[in-house]
């Protein structure tokens, strides 16, 4: 399944890699990968497959889910999708309340103890999801746990997403992505150590010179 969704991402260019011309985060740190998962939507074959294996995700790992609530707003999409093909309610969580009207955060009815799975496209430090989660159990949500698209696989999000009590599970992440990416020549075979050296310390700039450390 990674292997799959990963070759599907980077043929359609929701994720693009690019060691020789870093792209730059709005943190600033230089990024030799760029995700931009909205793609998805606009490749039918493609998204198919990705809302098919979610679906699978999420009846396998939590087949007591009663709810999918979606992240705004890349996420809103595929939690619509995934909760048409099960057959299940959806909603999703604003980053923050509406400055008008009802003033809502959370879109769509969420019952008391409703088991509730949220969707998000990628997931890097987990700070929107943990937000979302948040959220979601102040208003009465019992939280199954997160599904992802893609993620970076970086410690910090992982650490992050345990200490909010957060099980999560991702379609594909960067190792198995950059792994494939060298299979299929995007990326040139002595580089995967450098992505990798990224993703271990995106702070540390030593990978684009190739001074793995």
């Amino acid at each position: 399944m990674k292997r799959q969704i990963a070759a599907d991402l980077l043929s359609i260019g929701a994720v693009f890699l690019r060691p020789e011309e870093p792209f730059t985060w709005a943190s600033g740190i230089k990024s030799p990968i760029y995700c931009d998962n909205r793609l998805i939507l606009t490749e039918p074959p493609v998204r198919n497959r990705v809302e098919q294996v979610m679906k699978e995700v999420i009846t396998t790992t939590w087949p007591e889910c009663e709810l999918i609530m979606g992240t705004a707003t890349a996420g809103i999409a595929h939690a619509a999708i995934a909760a048409h093909l099960m057959g299940l309610p959806m909603g999703y969580v604003r980053s923050g309340a509406k400055d008008h009207g009802r003033g809502n955060r959370i879109e769509g009815r969420l019952l008391p103890g409703q088991k509730t799975v949220l969707v998000e496209d990628l997931i890097s430090t987990g700070g929107s999801v943990i937000n979302a989660a948040k959220a979601l159990r102040e208003a009465g949500a019992e939280i199954l746990g997160v599904v992802s698209i893609f993620t970076y696989g970086m410690a910090e999000g992982g650490d992050s997403l345990a200490r909010a009590g957060l099980q999560y599970v991702s379609l594909t992440d960067f190792d198995v992505l950059v792994e494939i990416a060298a299979e299929l020549g995007y990326i040139k075979s002595e580089d995967v150590k450098r992505l990798i050296a990224f993703r271990d310390n995106p702070t540390d700039e030593s990978w684009m010179k190739g001074r793995i450390k």
